[in-house]
């Protein structure tokens, strides 16, 4: 039996039913003296984050991302001072996109929009479309742009679209976003009308596998999440989920079961940064805010990018301080992640350019991986466990996911 058969044979054990106090075997950070001693330096580590959301920013304000951009928290010069090595470009297509039949049109303008970045400034950045070209362009001093797709809405629009936008680039996709879509039910649509994944989402989840495309499960219900884990034959990912233990009641972030599952079958979490996704006093300040910028907006008829409720909001922020999040607390999440599935189940996913201005204290832009990296140093992370953190367990899956596609006749089509 394939190592990754015997972790998803062990993976549906804790899903039917959901163990409640069940863990798989915990694994705690290895060789605590090394990590003290240890000096994690960018240079000595792959650092892949899988979801940034730069191509929407750039798509509603347009930026020269080869310069200094302090607008958003991604451009090149931070991000090398950070050392980041790949940047997973999020392909977001809001639920509303998608609802009025323009996903497509959409996702192929936010693709060409990266290709042009990388076109034009090939000095400092290259699509990414395989394993092998984060490593090659690594090695060249170039930031890779692999690409997700944030709500598979596209790939449902016609029969061939899957493989277009694999040509295209994609390689993983969260199957939906914040509604529920042809292939599944969202987190935060709790009606949940398919009662999980439809039949269509099946059988693309078995498509994606094939054809060497990560599954991602941020964003997607918790029963369509127990589906994927059923029905894929390849490890999934969570591009940017953190836990939902620190935030009880918030189902877009993971259950522990969920995790202990996730982890068993081979996959990897990529915990997100955002304050309102690591901290519950965070999370209760956004439900809190939104009521009421919310009701001020209807009352007034307002858009959203309107200057009146543009102005609303900055004076509701102003006397009503946010409470960020800190290093510690998505540390804590980290740690979590660790104790419930091991340290070869989790990542980083940061949501940079995608939950606005409520990144943690010490971790607000690209730069600041390297900050990171200290604070799991101190927590007694090893050098070779920071590594797998970094990017290391993201590079795992990916590998695996393009494995089993070249199996099925289908080798990964790499762009250098």
């Amino acid at each position: 039996m394939s190592s990754f058969f015997a972790r998803r044979l062990l993976a549906l054990s804790v899903l039917v039913p959901l163990l409640t106090g069940c863990s798989l075997a915990t694994q705690r950070p290895s060789d605590t003296t090394a990590a003290a001693n240890s000096d994690p330096t960018p240079s000595r580590t792959l650092i892949i984050d899988t979801h940034i959301d730069a191509p929407f920013r750039l798509h509603r304000n347009y930026a020269d991302l080869s310069q200094s951009a302090p607008d958003g928290q991604f451009d090149y010069p931070r991000a090398k001072a950070g050392g980041l090595n790949g940047a997973f470009m999020s392909i977001y297509i809001p639920a509303s996109v998608d609802e009025q039949g323009g996903s497509v049109a959409l996702a192929d303008k936010l693709i060409d929009d990266m290709e042009a970045l990388a076109q034009a400034h090939p000095d400092k950045f290259a699509i990414a479309t395989c394993t092998a070209d984060i490593y090659a362009q690594a090695d060249n001093g170039l930031i890779s742009l692999p690409m997700g797709m944030e709500n598979g809405g596209p790939v449902a629009a016609y029969p061939s679209a899957l493989e277009h936008f694999y040509r295209r680039g994609i390689r993983y996709i969260s199957l939906t976003h914040s509604k529920s879509n042809a292939l599944s039910d969202s987190s935060y649509d709790l009606n949940e009308p398919l009662g999980g994944l439809s039949a269509l989402g099946r059988e693309t989840v078995l498509r994606m596998n094939n054809l060497g495309v990560m599954i991602d499960v941020s964003h997607i219900s918790d029963s369509a999440f127990e589906q994927v884990l059923a029905v894929s034959q390849a490890p999934v990912i969570a591009s940017h989920s953190s836990l939902r233990h620190f935030i009880p009641g918030f189902h877009r972030n993971m259950s522990d079961d969920m995790v202990r599952a996730l982890g068993g079958a081979g996959g990897v979490v990529q915990i997100n940064f955002g304050s309102s996704f690591v901290s519950a006093e965070a999370r209760a300040y956004s439900n809190r805010a939104r009521l009421i910028i919310g009701k001020f907006q209807r009352e007034n008829n307002l858009t959203w990018d309107s200057p009146e409720l543009r102005a609303f909001r900055n004076q509701y922020r102003e006397a009503n301080p946010y409470p960020f999040a800190t290093l510690d607390t998505v540390l804590d999440h980290i740690d979590r992640t660790v104790e419930l599935a091991g340290i070869d189940a989790v990542g980083i996913g940061s949501d940079y350019d995608g939950v606005g201005d409520t990144l943690p204290i010490g971790l607000k832009d690209v730069s600041t991986y390297p900050t990171l990296m200290n604070g799991l140093a101190k927590r007694g992370y090893s050098r070779q466990d920071i590594d797998k953190i970094m990017g290391g367990n993201l590079m795992r899956v990916w590998r695996e996911v393009e494995a089993f596609a070249k199996a099925q006749g289908n080798a990964a089509l790499c762009t250098s």
